[in-house]
């Protein structure tokens, strides 16, 4: 339906006529009162559905190396206390778990969400049970994910939400996110009730969940952010929120015409495009983390720096550099396919870091020349440029890494996020 000039919905023709006809006759009011229910007062459809599901949060799942296991008394039969940080708000959620690197199923015997108070606390009168096809029980087998049924839920931008879990068995190997830069909370026992979880054993990793969805105005979207280790946000502050994709959230909420742009971190640290690192190459995680978001509409790729950082020699490093080409050609097809825009970040400086050597670099330059004069990407966001030395353009910043002369620092992921140019999502 059309708006007319003062911004009103026309109604529907057939209810007009409808209308008139009810003037005349008893049959007809009584048509007008059973249209009334499917149209509203200006012919338009309940509220619902002039909302879509938009991925609001969302992290890359990969199997949890053994350093960054849960810490004792483990996951099995206990209850574990996670906080996330989405990006846009709306009035219904759900979130998603995944088993998909475990090599047996996990049961979730209760789940809870609510606002987060700071720290491991929760606003209780926030607090909603979440549900499995009307069950509060769940068994995720190996190798699935699971999504809960919608919950009604006052969700405002940028909140932390808690996701509580308290657990039946568990795998021994664990599907999460060890990168999260978040403090998660891990209590003996079902606790899943309980406000407070005070002298919980802490660790700095998520497991499970996977992904929050919101129910958002049609105008809204995501934009989808692959990358490795600069975007999982290493150098950033632990439960300070501060990664590039964080400042460009906020960012773009501040901006009236992009407030319902929704940012989901597809980073995961240590991570390469061609081959498996940490975490799935990017080329096999790509259609999962990337293409099979709700309401994705805009992707940046941002990857790289491990491929080339990892080269023995020139001969691999250029061959690396054209991989790299043809699998961002391959990409940007299947996102264009799907109406999506994809856009190219240039790769960062990194001399004087350990990766650092003149075959790689000249592998950089040339993933990055592609990027910036291919014409291939809808548009470049040149990070480089961003956070180049200008006394150097070798290396970093000084005042933007940290230390490692490789990863930006809280400054360097500001001015990154900073960056950006908001009319890209507009």
């Amino acid at each position: 339906m059309k708006p007319t000039d003062q911004g009103q919905h026309r109604m529907p023709d057939i209810f007009l006529k409808v209308l008139w006809f009810s003037r005349c006759s008893f049959a007809g009011l009584l048509t007008l009162c059973a249209l009334a229910g499917v149209f509203s007062v200006f012919g338009c459809s309940n509220d619902d559905s002039a909302k879509i599901w938009v991925g609001t949060w969302s992290t890359a799942p990969q199997l949890v190396e053994p350093g960054n296991m849960p810490p004792e008394p483990g996951l099995s039969n206990n209850t574990l206390r996670q906080v996330v940080r989405v990006s846009i708000g709306g009035d219904s959620l759900r979130v998603r778990f995944s088993n998909e690197f475990s090599t047996s199923p996990v049961t979730m015997k209760a789940v809870q969400v609510a606002v987060s108070l700071g720290g491991s606390a929760v606003i209780a009168s926030t607090a909603k049970e979440l549900t499995f096809n009307g069950h509060p029980e769940v068994t995720i087998d190996s190798g699935a994910v699971m999504t809960s049924d919608p919950v009604p839920f006052d969700l405002k931008p940028r909140m932390d939400i808690a996701i509580t879990i308290y657990f039946g068995e568990t795998s021994a190997d664990v599907t999460g996110h060890p990168g999260s830069r978040t403090t998660s909370y891990l209590l003996a026992g079902d606790n899943i009730s309980l406000t407070d979880f005070s002298g919980s054993v802490l660790t700095d990793h998520w497991y499970i969940i996977n992904g929050i969805d919101v129910k958002a105005p049609e105008s809204a979207g995501a934009v989808a952010i692959l990358g490795n280790s600069i975007t999982d946000g290493r150098g950033s502050g632990t439960n300070r929120q501060n990664r590039w994709p964080d400042m460009l959230s906020e960012c773009l909420l501040k901006n009236s015409d992009t407030r319902q742009t929704a940012v989901l971190n597809m980073g995961i640290g240590g991570n390469c495009v061609l081959k498996n690192c940490l975490g799935p190459a990017a080329i096999d995680r790509y259609e999962r983390d990337i293409l099979n978001q709700q309401g994705v509409r805009w992707i940046i790729i941002f990857e790289a720096i491990n491929d080339i950082g990892q080269t023995p020699d020139s001969i691999a490093a250029a061959r690396v550099a054209n991989d790299l080409v043809a699998a961002y050609e391959n990409m940007i097809d299947l996102a264009h396919a799907r109406n999506i825009k994809v856009y190219g970040a240039t790769i960062l400086p990194f001399g004087k870091s350990f990766y650092y050597t003149g075959y790689r670099e000249k592998a950089r330059n040339t993933v990055n020349t592609w990027i910036r004069n291919s014409n291939r990407f809808d548009a470049v966001i040149d990070f480089d440029m961003v956070l180049r030395n200008p006394e150097d353009s070798l290396s970093l910043l000084p005042e933007a890494h940290t230390g490692d002369f490789l990863h930006p620092n809280e400054k360097g992921y500001k001015m990154m996020g900073e960056a950006v140019d908001l009319e890209l999502f507009k």
